[in-house]
């Protein structure tokens, strides 16, 4: 038994378009899970900045 398996693994750095064929099928779940929740942080962080946008544009129609 290696006891090196027990430690956690540090974080990956996930870069898009980096080559991901020699990735694990574990590891390639995590980069999904991973890039989805950046995906999800990417939309709210536009729709916040949509509705400002909005909030802003009302305040110089009036």
């Amino acid at each position: 038994m290696n006891w090196d398996d027990d430690r956690p693994r540090p974080a990956r750095t996930i870069t898009v378009g980096e080559p991901i064929d020699t990735h694990g099928l574990v590891e390639l779940r995590e980069r999904v899970a991973a890039l989805e929740a950046e995906i999800t942080r990417t939309k709210a962080e536009i729709e916040r900045k949509r509705s400002i946008e909005v909030a802003a544009a009302s305040l110089f129609k009036s």
